[in-house]
């Protein structure tokens, strides 16, 4: 298709666009700038407070709130600014992505540049990353509750999820518009039990992601800051107090930081295996590449994580942190994309 190369580009773009978003969104979370807005304004909220009456009145807003009451009171204007921009410049960039899906969709529906599967698909992308936007409400009102200096762990999870569910989304769609066919060249004995293992790599990595979220909305990352071991534990003492025992999953801060320890060790394991088995079989340099790329993107990610946690995660490792994980996230799906053996689904 002659419009390959330019479509493939611009949805790697909106990749990077909601990579962007993604890091923003933990940057607002560790420096708790998520709730300084206090209303949703899907349009008119794009234009921040435009003169000294205006700002007055947001901080006001704020006031009403529980966090400003207990962690923030007394910060002043100048205070409340640096956290409104933070989480302004959130919302404001997760609009802008919508104009870039819609705005290019349009023009290449008209030019005929794709098929009207593709033009389904990509529209059907851009209306799941407008409910994302209510989505995102919907975690930040949990914020504004009596006693509440944070957005509910639960809400956040979801949220991160649902971004990282579009980010698979397009980036998949992306690399299969880039290169429609699978290399038949590849042997289906040889190359299935890597694309088996890569399978179970990205559903363990997208398992730790959303522990990590749940280790982000309890502030779990703040206790137990040594390594290997949990205050000279292996498991913490107290990693199944609570009751029912399923509330350990979301509420021990014991059993949220240690089950995300237990999951990224695995998963990083897992990775290194599957570079092992991939770089012994007789595949082709483009997919050992992207194995290699793999391998490396899971020793950095596995450095930052024991990194932000000896730190007591401050606010540049808890971001890039987050951050790197999509990167890693990233080098899995293209190696996964690369090993296909069979026919493509025509997009």
């Amino acid at each position: 298709m002659q419009y390959n190369k330019s479509i493939s580009n611009w949805l790697f773009f909106i990749c990077f666009m909601l990579l962007c978003m993604i890091a923003l969104g933990g940057y607002t979370r560790l420096t708790g700038s998520g709730l300084s807005i206090m209303d949703w304004k899907p349009i008119t909220g794009m234009i921040p407070p435009l003169n000294h009456a205006e700002w007055v009145r947001e901080f006001e807003l704020y006031k009403t709130i529980p966090q400003y009451k207990i962690i923030n009171d007394g910060f002043g204007l100048d205070g409340f600014k640096q956290i409104f921009w933070a989480e302004w410049s959130h919302r404001f960039l997760g609009r802008l992505i919508g104009f870039v899906v819609l705005l290019p969709l349009i023009y290449f529906m008209i030019k005929r540049a794709i098929t009207k599967k593709l033009a389904i698909i990509l529209f059907v992308i851009f209306i799941l990353g407008g409910l994302q936007g209510g989505i995102g409400w919907f975690m930040v009102h949990s914020g504004f509750r009596p006693d509440s200096t944070a957005v509910e762990p639960v809400r956040l999870v979801l949220h991160l999820s649902c971004a990282i569910a579009l980010y698979i989304a397009i980036l998949w769609t992306g690399l299969s518009v880039r290169t429609p066919q699978p290399d038949l060249s590849l042997d289906k004995n040889t190359i299935k039990p890597i694309r088996t293992l890569l399978w179970i790599d990205i559903v363990l990595l997208c398992i730790t992601i959303i522990a990590g979220g749940f280790t982000a909305g309890t502030h779990a990352g703040h206790s137990f800051n040594t390594f290997p071991l949990m205050n000279g534990h292996l498991i913490p003492t107290d990693y199944a107090s609570l009751s029912p025992f399923l509330n350990n999953f979301i509420d021990n801060v014991a059993t949220i930081q240690f089950n995300h320890r237990l999951l990224a060790t695995i998963t990083a394991i897992m990775i290194l295996i599957t570079l092992f088995l991939g770089l012994k079989a007789p595949l082709t340099k483009h997919i050992k590449d992207s194995l290699m790329l793999m391998g490396w993107a899971v020793l950095i990610q596995y450095v930052l994580g024991v990194t932000t946690l000896l730190l007591v995660v401050p606010v540049w490792a808890g971001t890039i942190h987050q951050t790197f994980a999509v990167i890693l996230l990233t080098t899995l799906i293209i190696a996964l994309h690369r090993t296909r053996i069979k026919n493509a689904i025509s997009l």
